[in-house]
């Protein structure tokens, strides 16, 4: 398809394509003459996993250009990547400095719920951070409500997780696709909407609770 056709079918102008090509996000189409090219479906999905990137989970267009680079290296096997991507989208929040105890119990509790669990957990880990992190906040606080507690919410993100991972298996997006790029799309844009849509259900079920209490 040309590149009319193919911003019609995407929804993005012609003239955010050409960004996209120019910094190397998008790759280049088959030339047909010196001005023109011919673009495939893989550019179609490539050009719909930027949007949604973009526009529903708000990564930055430089950290985009590392996750597709990690998307586009087929030398390393599929979990490697999924881990690289996730790495790249963070968040990398900043460490308290060595001897604040609410850090250190924190981190403490992270690790003995992840060793508990027997979850396959690498030590740098942004999100392991970003829990301890959250945790110390709650320890600082003190006006939190107490929560259903860590590890029940451990336990449904698990069951989430599994069904979202399991998905990109056999009869999943890879068994559709056949294609290890394409595997890779269909779990960039799991871990980022999928995690918009649990963020966006437990706000609207927080409100209907509220409602339901003091309402």
């Amino acid at each position: 398809m040309l590149m009319a056709e193919l911003s019609r079918r995407s929804g993005v102008p012609v003239a955010t394509i050409k960004y996209y090509l120019r910094e190397g996000l998008l790759p280049s189409g088959a030339a047909i003459s010196a001005t023109r090219a011919d673009y495939s479906e893989a550019h179609l999905r490539r050009l719909r996993l930027i949007r949604a990137l973009v526009d529903v989970g708000e990564v930055p267009v430089a950290t985009i250009g590392k996750i597709l680079a990690v998307v586009d290296d087929e030398s390393g096997g599929v979990h490697q990547m999924l881990g690289a991507v996730q790495y790249q989208l963070g968040p990398h929040p900043a460490v308290p400095p060595e001897g604040d105890p609410d850090w250190q119990a924190a981190t403490r509790e992270v690790d003995e719920l992840i060793a508990d669990l027997g979850w396959a957990v690498g030590p740098n880990a942004p999100a392991r951070t970003l829990l301890a992190l959250t945790l110390a906040a709650l320890r600082r606080t003190g006006s939190a409500p107490p929560g259903p507690g860590l590890r029940a919410y451990a336990e449904a993100m698990a069951g989430l997780a599994a069904r979202e991972v399991g998905g990109l298996g056999p009869g999943g997006a890879e068994g559709t696709s056949g294609s290890r790029v394409a595997l890779a799309e269909s779990a960039v844009v799991g871990m980022v909407l999928h995690e918009r849509v649990a963020m966006a259900l437990r706000r609207l079920a927080q409100e209907d609770a509220s409602a339901r209490y003091f309402g």
